[in-house]
């Protein structure tokens, strides 16, 4: 008798099993590592437009996108992600710095690190759920539209060779992927152009002209604060709502990274990890930030990126490169990185979306949320508040459309003496509203059958219109019996009947 046994796999081979996909592959460690490297260079002025929205040193804005990426990478719940200093963040942020200094800023950040841990905890991303998918393609154009927008200040009032150097830029990320994928396109793009200027002594706007590098790592240390109630009830109003819009921001990217790659993410661990992340910034004394869309497009879509790997060494090539090399990074020109961020734009944006035929097949209601949740983004300039905006309209249209299919048909009986009205569709608030002036109240004969075995009951509001119901007969001295429920509406209206103020 014979056997079947999985045969053993030696020490090195599990070893090898065990390796993550950017030691095991080459290739895969050489996309993450240039990855890493177009993130960092593409990290280096955004974040210090950043930390001048947010009223702080430049310094502060790179430290914080330090600190994010290095701690997301290894707490975070999605793979390939970037996180740092974002705009959101400052915005939210500015007024605490102008009002009470850095010392309370940086407390705020450490404070909506806290919230976030304990949201993540409490499961707020199960959230995401209920962002429908009309909010999502609203998101990814109006996030295309603030990238090119953001762009544009650099392309005004300056030397006309920037003009050049960016249509130049543009065509070089078109062309070279025809040649090799061996090397990201933008890294291309960014040194030849460095390379022009220099060699040419083209004088342009540079990445130096956006302010001053820093020379040294950051150092841990508390906020320069009084730990008192008083600086924590100035700080939490701050804080929370940094912690909301970041948490916002992380989950919608990570949503759309899910989307990209195809791959899941577990996002309360995303969740808590932005909470860790913003905690460790704080305590170096940067501002904070969380998930950025535009250089995670830059990792994800335009670099190939799909490991953790990327998302450090962008953080870590970030103080690489101005560390060590802060003259030469200094004399990148902004022409190439605009090139970059345009060229995320347009890759960006969900085109399909807006095409005709995709227009003319989409319902009404679906347009109107996407059109708003971008309009509300572009005028104030705040994912968060286009996606809770966005979310809101799609449960109104979503809610009107739904009441819609609430319907009453009635039928007498034989003898004149019963009249059966059968109910059909879903009965909540704003269906079961109208669902009261349906009936005939004086014409009906004495007994009434309200047969509801074609419809469910979802809320108190039914339940309270069909004690109206009941009750307008009852004045005229006319009984109502209910008949079909199901188990949950049955269970709802015995709970709540009589016990809701009807109407009389």
């Amino acid at each position: 008798m014979s056997s079947l046994t999985t045969p053993s796999l030696s020490p090195a081979a599990r070893l090898r099993g065990l390796k993550p996909d950017w030691l095991a592959d080459p290739k895969v460690w050489r996309t993450e590592v240039l990855a890493g490297l177009v993130v960092a260079l593409a990290l280096i002025p955004e974040a210090i437009s950043f930390s001048v929205i947010a009223g702080v040193d430049p310094a502060l804005g790179l430290f914080a996108s330090f600190t994010m990426a290095v701690t997301i990478a290894v707490v975070g719940g999605r793979r390939a992600m970037i996180s740092a200093a974002t705009g959101a963040v400052a915005l939210v942020i500015a007024p605490l710095n102008r009002e009470h200094g850095l010392g309370h800023l940086v407390a705020a950040v450490i404070l909506a690190g806290l919230f976030q841990v304990v949201l993540g905890a409490l499961g707020v991303a199960k959230l995401m759920r209920f962002i429908p998918r009309s909010v999502m393609v609203g998101f990814v154009n109006s996030l295309a539209v603030l990238i090119f927008m953001a762009q544009v200040p650099e392309m005004r009032d300056v030397p006309w060779a920037v003009y050049p150097l960016i249509a130049g830029g543009l065509a070089l990320m078109v062309l070279f992927p025809r040649i090799t994928t061996a090397v990201p396109a933008p890294l291309v793009s960014i040194v030849i152009l460095t390379a022009i200027t220099v060699g040419a002594a083209i004088a342009v706007p540079t990445v130096g002209d956006k302010g001053t590098l820093p020379s040294s790592l950051p150092a841990p240390g508390l906020p320069d604060v009084p730990f008192t109630l008083d600086m924590l009830t100035t700080i939490a109003p701050y804080a929370f709502a940094m912690a909301l819009v970041g948490l916002m921001e992380s989950l919608m990217t990570a949503k759309l990274v899910d989307d990209i790659t195809d791959t899941p993410s577990n996002k309360t661990r995303e969740s808590v990890g932005q909470g860790i992340a913003n905690i460790v910034t704080g305590f170096f004394g940067g501002m904070g930030g969380c998930a950025m869309i535009g250089q995670t497009m830059i990792n994800v879509k335009v670099s190939g990126a799909r490991t953790r790997l990327s998302t450090f060494l962008a953080g870590a090539f970030l103080m690489v490169l101005c560390v060590a090399f802060g003259p030469i990074v200094s004399d990148i020109p902004m022409a190439a990185l605009v090139a970059v961020m345009v060229m995320v734009s347009f890759a960006t944006f969900d085109w399909h979306s807006v095409a005709p035929g995709t227009l003319r097949r989409m319902p009404a209601g679906e347009i109107a949320v996407m059109v708003i949740t971008v309009v509300c983004v572009v005028a104030t300039h705040n994912l968060a508040i286009g996606v809770v905006v966005g979310s809101v309209t799609a449960m109104v249209v979503f809610a009107r459309r739904v009441a819609r299919f609430a319907d009453v048909t009635s039928v007498t009986g034989p003898d004149g003496a019963t009249v059966v009205h059968r109910v059909t569709g879903e009965l909540f608030f704003a269906s079961s509203n109208d669902l009261v002036g349906r009936f005939d109240y004086a014409n009906d004969p004495d007994h009434v059958v309200i047969d509801l075995s074609a419809a469910h009951i979802w809320d108190a509001s039914s339940v309270a219109a069909l004690d109206a119901i009941g009750a307008k007969y009852a004045r005229r001295g006319k009984t109502v019996e209910i008949t079909g429920l199901n188990d949950p509406s049955a269970r709802l209206h015995g709970r709540l009947t009589g016990e809701l103020a009807a109407e009389h």
